[in-house]
């Protein structure tokens, strides 16, 4: 209820202790053991082992809660996304549990009594928990009150209850269980190490420079039609250069598919604007404009009497959500007379038609004191009135913070002396916004609102703002039914046609590389979906439908590389077709694995020996850009960021500059990097100043070493244990 509607007098208990919320686990009866099970296949396994599922359902409800309330507090909608998102942190939990929980055994690691209470009261050099902080909080005081505290644990420690018993004991339990892991990675960490010669080196890396001017062929330079590549040629270069490294893959699966998407036809619009203009020229004349509204617009509530229907450009910084007309428009709006019309207009992806009923023009400052007494309570509203009568009988200009600081009971407000400015009407509760507006500059009075009661004084009032106040009609343009069969049935027939044309390939590359063919020659852009195997899931699909069918088509039993989906896959508006691209085994990648970074790299390689050719044995940096028809350009490089600045990314030439073969003076002879064939000069080496001592930047690698332990040995573990997520497959109703 903006400025006055975020007035509240409460404190939310919403705690996370290791990503949990710890409070909620306190009051509430999320521990309860749960037995469940699924009927085939498992949520996951560790070492070979199948993942508790009562370990992980019992996490997946802690962590629904928590972001459940989060999001409530907040006042966001917890959508189906957001509630993936609390199962993912409750699967990196329960596999955090299962790995970890090895670890500390294996090392003897445990927390005593006494290390548990000074952890969880922040004695003996621990920090106290944040959330231990906000829940325990003394709002007379604003500082952790740990008798509250000790109050609360006694009462959870004397209950006869069974479900508070065990909720403490879950809760003690996730408490150790941070200590836990704290302590864990506090001692990987005391094996973080880094030498003086490693600081040194950083040290210089970032200090010294090299002065360079550089001839370039790029090659960007040399298009397709120039050099072409044979299938053949990729062939051979795949086969030579599939067992390095950088072309080593995950084992996973890949769909390529692309989308039909069903819009609007030329028959929609037009009947769409024949549509909007009859609403235009009824709307102009109609007298009853909220059955108006009701009748012809998506959102019923575009009408409402008073100033709640202002509207302010976007970009305004107090414009509301959908209460909003184009930037662009503002002019128009802001001079339009009351009862024309405006429009149509898009925003934001819908048609809109304005009535102006009238401007709302008048800026409001006040300042107040709020004693708090919410509806309904009556003894409360009661005790209230009275002190809010008696103070309004002392206070005034002069002593107005002064009781502010003393007696208001809204925090946001209280800080800035009780005061709310720049406001409208329609920002505040009616009886707050009726005082501010009606009242003379200068009054101080009473006012009772749903929150308590308001000792008002109104500081200023101005009216150079020009805002509308509208009626408005909302239509979107979507295909007709004719559309969306005549848009399916082009789907069925592309998917048809692709079918046929790929069972004349042998080939399972060839298959792949006609599907991307006849995408791209009917109008469509091919793309992929990368899965692996560890966790497969699937990204970039609006409906979780869509994305399981995907995920079966890929990880059926008898998936092979090839397979077409059956029939086109609906999501929201659009008709995928998709084809499966790959499986992949953990290593070498197989040729159609890799095949469009092969083809590329093979060019490169190509386009690299070419211009090798050309450049010859010339050093003069002049005479080759003349040769390349290019210019010499200067760059300035340093080892830490081997960037150059005129040509790309090249680690491999930065390096070689700096290995010390190339002297001042010196031309390199060329060099071959990612973006292309460098001969570089180097003008100038500028020494990294002398240093004392190589401290800063040992403190700073050892800070980024111990930053990285738990990411990196959470990762090395599960690694090692191979750890693998099947709970999207199994949601898709696939076994593995």
């Amino acid at each position: 209820m903006a400025i006055i509607g975020r007035i509240r007098n409460m404190r939310y208990l919403l705690v996370g202790i290791t990503g949990l919320a710890l409070l909620t686990f306190i009051l509430t009866g999320l521990f309860d053991k749960i037995g469940s099970s699924v009927d085939r296949g498992t949520l996951g396994t560790i070492d070979g082992n199948e993942v508790d599922t009562a370990v992980y359902y019992t996490k997946l409800r802690q962590f629904e809660m928590s972001d459940r309330q989060q999001f409530q507090q907040q006042q966001k909608e917890y959508t189906d996304k957001d509630a993936e998102q609390s199962a993912d942190k409750a699967w990196t939990a329960s596999v955090d549990e299962i790995i970890l929980k090895g670890e500390y055994e294996a090392l003897g690691l445990a927390v005593s009594e006494k290390e548990f209470t000074s952890f969880l009261y922040g004695e003996e050099g621990f920090t106290l928990l944040p959330e231990i902080q906000q829940a325990f909080t003394d709002p007379a005081t604003g500082q952790f009150n740990a008798a509250q505290l000790e109050k609360y644990i006694q009462e959870q420690e004397k209950s006869t209850d069974p479900a508070a018993i065990e909720n403490w004991k879950r809760t003690k339990e996730a408490i150790r269980t941070q200590r836990m892991q704290e302590k864990y990675f506090q001692f990987l960490g005391q094996g973080a190490y880094v030498t003086k010669l490693e600081a040194k080196n950083e040290y210089l890396a970032k200090n010294e420079s090299k002065s360079i001017s550089f001839v370039m062929g790029a090659y960007r330079e040399i298009t397709e039609e120039q050099m072409k590549i044979s299938d053949k040629e990729v062939r051979a270069f795949y086969e030579k250069n599939k067992d390095k490294p950088k072309y080593q893959v995950m084992a996973g699966r890949d769909v390529k598919y692309f989308d039909v998407t069903i819009v609007p036809s030329k028959k929609d619009s037009m009947a769409f604007n024949k549509e909007l203009a009859a609403i235009k020229k009824a709307f102009a004349t109609e007298t009853n404009d909220s059955l108006f509204i009701l009748e012809n617009s998506e959102l019923p509530r575009m009408y409402a009497s008073g100033h709640m229907m202002t509207f302010r450009p976007e970009g305004d910084p107090k414009a509301r959500q959908g209460m909003t007309y184009p930037a662009a428009m503002d002019t128009v709006f802001k001079t339009a007379t009351i009862g024309q019309i405006v429009g149509p207009y898009n925003e934001n992806g819908t048609t809109r038609i304005a009535k102006v009923l009238d401007f709302n023009s008048t800026v409001m400052k006040v300042r107040h004191i709020l004693i708090s007494a919410q509806k309904g309570d009556t003894k409360k509203i009661a005790s209230a009135k009275k002190l809010a009568d008696s103070l309004a009988k002392v206070v005034n200009a002069s002593n107005f913070e002064e009781f502010v600081k003393k007696y208001s009971e809204d925090p946001g407000s209280k800080d800035k002396g009780g005061v709310y400015e720049d406001f409208m009407d329609y920002e505040m509760v009616t009886p707050f916004s009726d005082f501010a507006k009606d009242k003379p500059v200068g009054t101080i009075g009473v006012v009772q609102t749903d929150f308590g009661f308001h000792i008002m004084e109104v500081l200023d009032r101005k009216s150079d703002s020009r805002f509308p106040v509208l009626a408005v009609v909302q239509k979107t343009l979507l295909p007709s039914e004719d559309t969306k069969m005549n848009l399916k049935d082009k789907a069925y027939s592309l998917l048809a046609k692709i079918d046929r044309e790929l069972n004349k390939k042998t080939d399972i590359t060839d298959k792949i590389i006609l599907f991307d063919t006849i995408a791209r020659r009917e109008g469509y852009y091919s793309r992929p979906a990368r899965m692996f195997d560890e966790s497969p899931k699937v990204q970039g699909f609006t409906t979780k439908m869509a994305a399981q069918t995907i995920l079966e088509l890929a990880y059926n039993d008898e998936a092979e590389v090839g397979d077409l989906c059956s029939s086109p896959i609906q999501d929201d508006n659009r008709l995928i077709i998709a084809i499966v691209s790959s499986i992949r085994e953990k290593g070498a990648p197989a040729l159609v694995d890799t095949y469009e970074r092969m083809r590329t790299d093979a060019l490169n390689e190509k386009k690299a020996n070419s211009i090798l050719k050309k450049i010859g044995s010339v050093t003069n940096l002049e005479a080759l850009a003349k040769k390349l028809k290019t210019d010499v350009k200067q760059a300035e490089v340093t080892f830490a960021s081997p960037s150059i600045q005129g040509g790309g990314y090249e680690p491999e030439v930065v390096g070689a500059l700096f290995s010390g073969k190339i002297k001042d003076k010196m031309s390199s002879k060329a060099t071959v990097g990612q973006s292309g064939v460098y001969v570089i000069r180097v003008n100038k080496t500028v020494k990294a100043p002398a240093a004392k001592n190589y401290d800063a930047e040992k403190m700073q690698m050892l800070g980024q070493i111990k930053g990285s332990i738990a990411n990196y040995s959470r990762q090395a573990l599960q690694k090692k244990l191979n750890v693998m997520d099947n709970r999207a497959l199994l949601e898709a109703g696939i076994v593995r």
